[in-house]
């Protein structure tokens, strides 16, 4: 096997792995929002436990990245490549990062979900894992509009986090004794509006990756 098909053959597993370590941050957003949802204590705490796998991958695929680029001399679009899949990384672990703190959320509410807010979290919890997913197939399939549509998609995101507070908020201000409670769920869709940020970090390292230009940031 000659040195490039090798090389080639190396990024397709590096891509492999980012996928994988993107389904496994979406499944921890979902398994968190499942466990918000029902109550389940055993999930949540499942969430919090497995948040070390991620950061196993991410050091994983940071190795992976080092030996890439130390391995021979990459051209430029092998080297935005490599630089695009060891940035993307960190965003894909802080989504983890954002599951498990939901999740350990979870574990400590005593006030039950205000039902006024329970169809718009579920669906900002949706969108957001959708970017999530869109943007590292953006990455994969080397997709600029897939990454540009999904950037589009945080506006989503955001309405949703601005709705679901301003709720909340009105409930701190009819009864104080809900304040406690009323924090706890900003801060859970507080991370899920951080998952839609992270991806749209993701994409906008696919755009650097095509282009070379990303955000007063070029090679």
């Amino acid at each position: 096997m000659n040195a490039r098909k090798k090389f080639d053959e190396e990024l397709q597993a590096l891509s492999d792995s980012l996928i994988e370590m993107g389904r496994t941050a979406n499944t921890a957003i979902d398994r968190a929002i499942t466990a918000l949802l029902t109550g389940n204590r055993e999930l949540a705490k499942q969430v919090v436990d497995e948040d070390e796998l991620m950061d196993d991958m991410e050091r994983s695929i940071e190795q992976a990245c080092w030996r890439l680029l130390l391995k021979q001399q990459p051209v430029a679009g092998d080297l935005r490549k490599i630089s695009t899949a060891s940035k993307m990384v960190s965003d894909i672990e802080r989504i983890g990062d954002a599951a498990a703190d939901i999740a350990e959320i979870s574990l400590y509410l005593t006030t039950p979900m205000f039902p006024e807010i329970q169809n718009d979290l579920i669906a900002m919890a949706a969108a957001a894992q959708d970017m999530a997913t869109s943007a590292i197939r953006a990455y994969v399939e080397e997709d600029l509009e897939l990454a540009k549509l999904t950037q589009e998609k945080d506006d989503i995101v955001d309405d949703y986090f601005l709705t679901i507070r301003a709720v909340l908020g009105e409930k701190i201000r009819t009864d104080a004794k809900l304040m406690d409670a009323a924090l706890d769920y900003v801060m859970i869709i507080k991370y899920l509006e951080r998952v839609g940020d992270h991806a749209e970090n993701i994409c906008e390292w696919v755009e650097f990756y095509k282009t070379g230009k990303r955000k007063n940031y070029s090679i």
